[in-house]
């Protein structure tokens, strides 16, 4: 396509335009086929600035939306989203498409596809045919008609970015994705009241006492930094300690409840007792029926699946709360895939359960009175209460009063995220657990993962809670292991 024929791909901010001429700061992003095929919803976010797709990226898209993957619905969703555009009402595509047209008021400026070949020159080391190579061309070609407007190469493809780099194109990653820049800025529940806390607040702090916990009403300047179902500590020598998590903020006032503490043996969840602070504030998560969201995140070993585990158990068998625990996971191989499984679904998704069959050997051992054939009775009853279940087949289903555990949550994607939490019904609670250290899937980042996504969308939600757990209890080795290798 010629554009500089008929109008210069510019924002709708800038109508009168001449031809041929940059609009203002307004950018010509060129997309790279993954970034549709990972956002459909892509083509809206990128504001004033112009977009630009390759004949050869609508090409890749045709190949991939076939099949039933996260993958292919994404292609198809961008397909129906282009079919949309360029069948609305006075659309021409000779002159771009304007993207707020369908009615998404961030995206204010035009969409450009190419109509005609493009004359530019590569370095005869990379070959002609590749469809990566033919969008460097484009983006080469473009630059040089369009100059001095900046003209983006936006690709998930992080080799396809360094190529750019080396023939002197502008790349970057697409950003809109990402929850957080930084995976350190994620809320980590918990949060250390100062050091002078009582010296302050202490002549200002309403008391009263109701059943097992303390209530404190709290006013000042730390209110505003606190959140509903955040929880708050203070250590001090020679100060009375304080464990508490916010119920209730109203203007300037914030309530803290005092919390049961599980790190006694009198409070044991299933045999099990927490070993340390956070474990504590995540098993006051857990037990608690009038929080049905949960997301616990930490390193290897920390105890997230014991304590799901233990607080599921006891609400199915002991307190009759919920039904049964159902389990899923992402399943995405660390090393090299071995192939189709056999069986079931519950018997293909076996293997990816060793967690679960680890810590179900764990709380089959609490009980040391019951004697080799209790202890077997009991964990034939604890199976039946537990199904394990395939995350592609959650498309549809409903759970009513279950108790849902998503492991490996840090390798979903926000989509993914939000097709399993909707799959709640009355009465069921989720608990979503991950190290998000440990993304084995392509294109997640800790800023973009699923998980974090969760946990940034659930915080100060009266129903939801979130805990950072900040020690391995697994044992030195493994704790030794995280901090060195």
């Amino acid at each position: 396509m010629n554009i500089a024929s008929k109008s210069e791909p510019t924002g709708s901010a800038k109508p009168k335009a001449k031809r041929n001429k940059p609009s203002g700061a307004s950018k010509l992003f060129v997309l790279d086929t993954n970034v549709l095929m990972h956002d459909p919803m892509c083509l809206f976010r990128f504001e004033e600035h112009d977009i630009f797709l390759p004949m050869i990226v609508l090409e890749e898209l045709d190949g991939h939306k076939k099949g039933m993957t996260e993958v292919a619905r994404n292609a198809r969703q961008t397909s129906r989203s282009l079919d949309a555009l360029a069948g609305s009402n006075g659309a021409d595509i000779g002159v771009g498409l304007q993207l707020a047209a369908t009615g998404h008021r961030e995206a204010k400026g035009k969409l450009f596809f190419q109509t005609q070949t493009l004359n530019y020159t590569l370095p005869a080391s990379l070959p002609q045919g590749k469809a990566d190579n033919q969008i460097l061309g484009v983006v080469d070609a473009l630059r040089q008609q369009y100059a001095p407007r900046e003209v983006v190469l936006v690709s998930k493809d992080i080799n396809m970015r360094v190529k750019a780099r080396a023939l002197g194109l502008a790349t970057d990653d697409y950003q809109n994705d990402k929850t957080l820049d930084d995976g350190d800025l994620l809320y980590a529940g918990s949060m250390a009241l100062p050091a002078d806390f009582w010296a302050t607040h202490g002549q200002t702090v309403e008391s009263w006492q109701q059943g097992a916990h303390t209530f404190y009403r709290i006013t000042g300047p730390i209110v505003p930094n606190l959140l509903v179902n955040q929880f708050v500590f203070f250590e001090s020598p020679g100060e009375p300690s304080l464990y508490a998590r916010v119920t209730e903020i109203r203007g300037k006032t914030a309530v803290f409840k005092t919390l049961k503490d599980y790190n006694h043996l009198k409070n044991a969840v299933w045999g099990v007792t927490t070993r340390n602070r956070e474990q504590n504030f995540a098993m006051n998560l857990l037990m608690d029926p009038e929080v049905d969201f949960v997301t616990l995140t930490g390193t290897a070993g920390s105890g997230k699946t014991l304590m799901a585990l233990a607080a599921g158990l006891t609400q199915v068998l002991d307190d009759r709360r919920y039904t049964e625990i159902i389990v899923t996971r992402a399943t995405v191989s660390v090393g090299e895939d071995i192939g189709f499984l056999p069986g079931t679904e519950e018997e293909k998704m076996g293997p990816w359960m060793g967690a679960l069959d680890d810590n179900l050997e764990v709380l089959g051992k609490t009980d040391t009175n019951a004697g080799e054939w209790g202890r077997a009775a009991t964990s034939e009853l604890i199976r039946s209460r537990i199904k394990i279940k395939s995350m592609n087949f959650m498309r549809g289903r409903t759970f009513l009063t279950k108790y849902v555990i998503i492991d490996e949550a840090q390798n979903l994607t926000p989509k993914q995220m939000k097709t399993l939490i909707t799959r709640a019904g009355p009465g069921t609670k989720i608990v979503c657990m991950g190290n998000l250290a440990q993304i084995d899937t392509p294109y997640l980042t800790e800023g973009s993962s699923g998980l974090t996504f969760a946990v940034d969308k659930f915080k100060g939600w009266p129903h939801g809670g979130h805990i950072t757990l900040a020690r391995g209890e697994r044992s030195r080795l493994a704790d030794f292991a995280s901090e060195v290798l």
